[in-house]
């Protein structure tokens, strides 16, 4: 449980297509949490918010996940 976890999950998703397609249609958190799960990335929730650094792009998750864990 780390935000190391969260930056290689993102990593993931940036460099593999499938994963990258799967991650932008996740709309629920619990879902981008099931789908780091299913490729053995384990992190909690309160790790993508806010005042963490975001590990995400704007690019990689849908505009709903996006506007909760991009915000400044």
């Amino acid at each position: 449980m780390s935000v190391a976890a969260i930056k290689a999950f993102s990593e993931e998703a940036r460099k593999t297509p499938e994963v990258g397609e799967k991650l932008l249609a996740c709309v629920k958190i619990k879902e981008v949490l099931a789908l780091a799960k299913e490729l053995g990335f384990e992190f909690i929730e309160d790790e993508l918010y806010p005042p963490n650094e975001p590990q995400f792009t704007v690019e990689q998750l849908s505009e709903k996940i996006g506007k909760a864990l991009l915000r400044a």
